[in-house]
This record gives C-alpha cells, structure tokens and sequence, in this order.
C-alpha cells in the first residue's frame, strides 16, 4: 500500500468516501493511460469525478514541502506528485498542451496568494482547475478542484472571457412550464412521486429512478411564487440565493439545504436554480441549450448533458428590505431560449485575474 493509498484507506475507516476514489486511481494505474490519453467525460472505468478527484489530489499532495525549489523546478514536482496521486505514470517530460492533464481535462495553479491568474487562454466550462495552496513555510496544504462554471462566480472584474446572457421578459402569467416534458434520452429515468429519506443530500450525485419529472418540479416549486423572504441587501446576491435554495430544496422534499457551489446547484435533480430581480439572466460559460456532457457519472445508461439540466427561473421584487417571489418559470435547457431571448457572449483576450475568496481554501 503506497502513501496516497494509505491516506485514502485512514481517511475512508472515518466514515469518507475516498475508497470509490482509490478504485479510479487502481483503474488508472491497470489501464496503462498516460496523462495525455484521451477519456470521454463521465466515462464510468477511467474519468474520475470531481469529487474524487479533489480527494485523491489532497489524499497525495498535502502536507508535500516545495521549501527552496525554484519556481520551474517547484512546477515539475508538483506536475510529478499529481501523476502519482492520480495514478498515472510520470512522463519523461511536460508537454505544454492546454489543458495539462489532458485525460481528465485538468489544469493545475499553486497558489501561495489569493490571487488567481490565468495566462491566454479563456476558461472552459468542461475543464477542471486544481487550485493548490502553498503555505507561508513552502508547504502544501489542502487542494481544490473547481470547474470554469465555477471560476466564473467569482468573476467580479469582467475579466472573464466569454459569459452568456439571456434576457426574461415576465408576460402575463406568474406560472409558466415551459418544457412539458424532459428531454427525450432523461424521461426512462424520471420517476414521480417520489419522497427523500433524510439522509438524501441535495447536492449528491443523479441516480437512476430518484430524478423528478420536469412537471413534477413545476409543480413543487409553484407555491413558493408569493412567498416573501428578507433582503439581505443588494450586495448579497449570493445570500439571497442561499435564502430561495433553502426554500427550493425543502419544497422538492429533501429535509436539509446544501450548496456547494457547483453547476447545477441541486445536482440530485439536474435543477439549476437562478433568482432574477432583474431581466438579464447570466448564465456563465455555457449555454443551456449545450450538448456537451456534465461532470457527472453516468445516470443508468444515459450521461447526462447541459441541454438535459432543468432550469426553474424565479423573478422577484424587492424594496430592499423584504423580498417577493412574483414569477416562476421551469424548462429544461434545450428548451431555455425558446422563452428567454439570447445574447452574445463577449470575447477578450490576455490575462484572467481571480481574487479568490478569503475563505476559498478553508472554509
């Protein structure tokens, strides 16, 4: 039993999950793949899930000192310590490709500050970033594991590359279902009236036969147009959107709310959740209606795509003191711009520059 999986097994006896974690990097390690072998996201032998993935980079890599090594040598270690995390050989040499990791659509930043940059390149809503602390005596401490959806929350400069945006206009109606069905490759793993145990976590991964038909959403979700919640201010978007996803989750039936920052926000139930009090909606790096596979494990034989995620779109009113839910509108995304009107995403070039949240490593 080698370092990293002797980490996984101590920490998986505390009651973890990183066993599963260890059974992808053994994969791995049998398959013969380099870093550089191609492997379709969400490919259940060899694709290793974020999750897991950050488990294995922090089960490999914390506690590993880059005390006195210069800058492109401390780069080649930890590319090496990686490898060997992950289960893969390490390579001669670092071919520069974009991005580094090609197999798991990983790139990796160490970072000893706070201040996040990326050279170059726009992000991409389907790669992974390992953002990986060094500590104030050279030391590495713990590794996150976000994807470009994720990176562009934290966006408060407009320096992101591409964003998409779509416009609401409210109508008449205060309820609107606009897909009346899935889509056609989720609808054999729906199943209504279902009841979540308490220990169903919202933001576990989607399972065959435990995901809500689009109508069924709609119609949980309905009585919470009305409803009124207080305003934690203007410069709390995000503490507003903790306030309706706490209303969200208990209206599906799950008995506790978790965020945990990652597309989409109830991931049980592939249902993103977006609070609009005004009519331009930003929707990140990708378009709803995309084809392109989710970071996800596959649900039965189906991998789920963006287009397959469901949207419930909430318009409320505030006087900055109490806010009000007027307007609810539930599709799934390959429906999305049949109601909200598109916008084009910008483009700009050279560098990214991230502030990350003081609280980014250590919550």
């Amino acid at each position: 039993m080698d370092v990293v999986e002797a980490q996984l097994f101590l920490t998986n006896r505390a009651g973890m999950t990183e066993k599963t974690a260890a059974q992808y990097r053994q994969a791995i390690q049998l398959s013969g793949k380099t870093i550089y072998s191609p492997i379709e996201v969400g490919d259940s032998e060899y694709w290793i899930p974020t999750e897991s993935l950050e488990q294995l980079l922090n089960a490999g890599l914390s506690g590993r000192s880059l005390a006195g090594l210069a800058l492109r040598t401390r780069s080649k270690v930890v590319k090496a310590a990686v490898c060997e995390a992950l289960g893969y050989p390490i390579p001669p040499s670092f071919a520069k490709v974009q991005p580094r990791f090609l197999g798991q659509q990983l790139d990796i930043y160490t970072q000893k500050s706070l201040n996040l940059q990326i050279w170059n390149e726009e992000l991409s809503p389907e790669r992974r970033y390992a953002l990986i602390e060094v500590t104030s005596d050279d030391t590495i401490g713990l590794v996150k594991v976000v994807n470009g959806q994720q990176l562009a929350i934290l966006d408060t400069t407009g320096t992101i590359t591409t964003k998409y945006q779509a416009r609401l206009e409210r109508g008449d109606a205060s309820h609107e279902l606009v897909s009346l069905a899935d889509t056609p490759g989720l609808r054999p793993y729906v199943r209504s009236g279902l009841q979540f145990d308490a220990s169903v976590s919202p933001v576990k991964p989607p399972a065959n036969a435990e995901l809500l038909p689009i109508q069924e959403i709609f119609s949980r979700l309905a009585p919470l147009v009305g409803t009124t919640f207080p305003d934690p201010g203007r410069d709390q978007e995000r503490n507003r959107g903790a306030a309706l996803h706490g209303a969200v989750c208990r209206s599906l039936g799950y008995s506790r709310h978790e965020d945990t920052g990652q597309f989409p926000d109830i991931l049980h139930q592939l249902l993103e959740v977006k609070l609009q009090t005004s009519p331009t909606i930003d929707l990140g790096l990708v378009q709803p209606n995309s084809e392109s596979r989710l970071d996800v494990e596959q649900v039965g034989q189906f991998h789920p795509r963006h287009c397959d995620t469901r949207y419930a779109v909430f318009f409320a009113e505030t006087d900055n003191v109490t806010v009000r839910i007027t307007n609810l509108y539930v599709t799934s995304g390959a429906d999305f711009f049949s109601r909200f009107r598109r916008f084009e995403g910008r483009v700009q070039n050279g560098k990214i520059q991230l502030p990350l949240p003081r609280n980014f490593f250590r919550p």
